[in-house]
């Protein structure tokens, strides 16, 4: 499987002095707690507009639909905002059902490139559609997946990503699900993975410190494994560092709210909610390792910003993580509960293992960066626009 070039390429590759290329991006996902997709969707546009200066730069547009949350980003001003008084399931609903009402009825603007950050596509009347499919575990297990997901995902997304004309993915591993499974040639997938933080990594490893795990408290995340191999350590060593679960409650984390509220966790488990950037960072600063021990990841982006603060890494061999985080961390089976505990216990008493692996963990940081994904998707851009052209064979 050979994915277009990527993920980090040395140089530009998207030429703007051709025009002035009208660019729509979803911008919904960063609405109110920027995770994961958020994320992703926020970092890339701010860098495509820093990047993509002078007068021919792309028009960028970031677009927003919600009857309650307005559309307030921290972006560059050269970053045009369009918020819509519209309930996003009603809009959800419309697009994914209906394939109606098109981009352009919405904005009362016409584009050239329309960008999904979700697999499925964003209706217009005449733009180059683009979606980017951050991974495709909602297709084996719809149990996991949130409801939206659950209801239109499975059904509608080989459709969407072959109509695409260019279906944009986070990893090399999700690029490879996206062409197999879904039968999108590899030359219509652009990778633009996630970048590293602009942090300085620490000095030092903290004396003391706690356990660290950063996502949503959802199925997939393998919450629940995590807090038996947490209890059973505690159940060795009382002097054990605190848990810190950071990120917001999904829809089944009440059970474990409820246990981390009992004993024998009680007191060392500690729940954050969402971290806003600064905050999130301090935890990274303070934690001894990130744990990730998800069932599946289509990128993984805690274990990048841990490595990226010096912090080394417990991660599940599942998914994009083998990718991502290589020799620098301990991969395990997420399945395999003794495994989990044995890393999480071997990171914390051998220090020079842990050293090792926080400085590896920098090094391959770098190799990840939002400018070389926002010139490589600004080609996507382009490249989509010229297959959008072409007459149907």
């Amino acid at each position: 499987m050979r994915p277009a070039p990527g993920p980090h390429p040395t140089g530009p590759c998207y030429d703007c002095r051709q025009s002035r290329v009208r660019v729509l991006i979803d911008y919904r996902p960063a609405l109110r707690a920027r995770t994961g997709v958020g994320e992703w969707v926020h970092s890339l546009v701010a860098a495509m507009a820093e990047h993509a200066s002078g007068p021919d730069r792309p028009e960028l547009t970031v677009f927003s639909s919600s009857w309650r949350d307005r559309l307030r980003p921290a972006l560059p001003p050269a970053v045009a905002r369009l918020d819509r008084h519209i309930p996003v399931r009603l809009l959800n609903r419309g697009w994914h059902r209906l394939e109606w009402p098109p981009i352009e009825w919405v904005a009362g603007a016409r584009f050239d490139v329309v960008h999904s950050p979700h697999p499925l596509l964003i209706p217009t009347r005449s733009a180059a559609q683009v979606v980017t499919i951050h991974d495709l575990d909602f297709l084996d297990h719809p149990a996991r997946a949130a409801a939206e997901a659950r209801r239109d995902y499975g059904r509608l997304v080989r459709r969407h990503a072959q109509r695409a004309a260019r279906v944009v993915v986070v990893s090399r591993h999700t690029a490879a699900e996206v062409e197999a499974r879904l039968g999108v040639p590899a030359g219509r997938i652009s990778l633009c993975p996630n970048g590293a933080p602009p942090w300085t990594p620490r000095a030092r490893m903290p004396a003391a410190g706690h356990i660290l795990f950063v996502g949503a408290l959802a199925p997939r995340k393998n919450v629940g494994g995590l807090l038996d191999a947490y209890a059973e350590l505690l159940a060795r060593r009382p002097d054990l560092p605190p848990l810190v679960l950071a990120g917001p409650p999904g829809a089944n984390s009440g059970a474990w709210l409820d246990r981390c509220a009992r004993p024998p966790l009680e007191g060392h488990v500690h729940c954050t909610g969402y971290l806003d950037r600064p905050a999130l960072k301090r935890c990274y600063d303070e934690a001894r390792v990130l744990v990730l021990p998800s069932f599946h990841e289509g990128f993984g982006l805690p274990a990048l910003e841990a490595m990226a603060a010096g912090v080394p890494v417990v991660a599940s061999n599942r998914g994009a993580l083998p990718e991502i985080v290589g020799d620098a961390g301990l991969l395990i089976d997420p399945a395999d509960q003794r495994a989990l505990t044995e890393a999480i216990d071997r990171m914390l008493t051998d220090a020079a293992l842990a050293r090792a692996c926080a400085a590896r963990g920098v090094a391959r940081a770098t190799r990840y960066s939002w400018r070389a994904s926002a010139i490589r998707l600004l080609q996507t851009y382009a490249d989509a626009m010229q297959s959008a052209a072409k007459p149907a064979a």
